[in-house]
């Protein structure tokens, strides 16, 4: 199954408070050990959402919203794409992980949908586009 990890936004993160060598070196084993292991697929970090843009729709108006924005604990610092066997590997993956923050900070694991999630809503034309656009996309 594929996840997807997000790492918390904190308020050092932001500030724009930029990891330290040796931050970056822990991350960087673990991260890889992730690639070593065939469980990451991909990963990044994210800009402070003072660099953030939000699109609000209602029915057929779209409001841009310019970053900052509050509630820290709500926003996403960054993430990573992972394969794993199931929900089980995926946190013991996540226990390993560095600190990814200065101060506590969280990673929250939420799994993708599959096309077999969508039932007969998925017919045989719509899974053949899907399979197309993500062949064309991960080229």
């Amino acid at each position: 199954m594929r996840v997807v990890v997000f790492v918390k936004a904190t308020e050092s993160s932001e500030k724009g408070i930029m990891p330290t060598t040796e931050e970056m070196e822990a991350m960087g084993k673990f991260n890889q050990e992730l690639v070593e292991a065939g469980v990451m697929l991909d990963g990044d970090g994210l800009k402070p959402t003072s660099h953030a843009k939000r699109i609000r729709f209602d029915g057929a108006d779209r409001t841009v919203i310019d970053g900052p924005f509050a509630e820290t604990r709500e926003l996403v610092a960054g993430y990573w794409i992972w394969q794993v066997k199931d929900m089980d590997e995926a946190i013991a993956w996540a226990k390993r992980c560095p600190n990814p923050m200065p101060e506590a900070s969280e990673l929250e694991i939420r799994p993708f949908f599959e096309m077999e999630d969508f039932g007969d809503a998925m017919t045989p034309e719509l899974r053949a586009q899907e399979e197309e656009m993500r062949d064309r996309t991960s080229k």
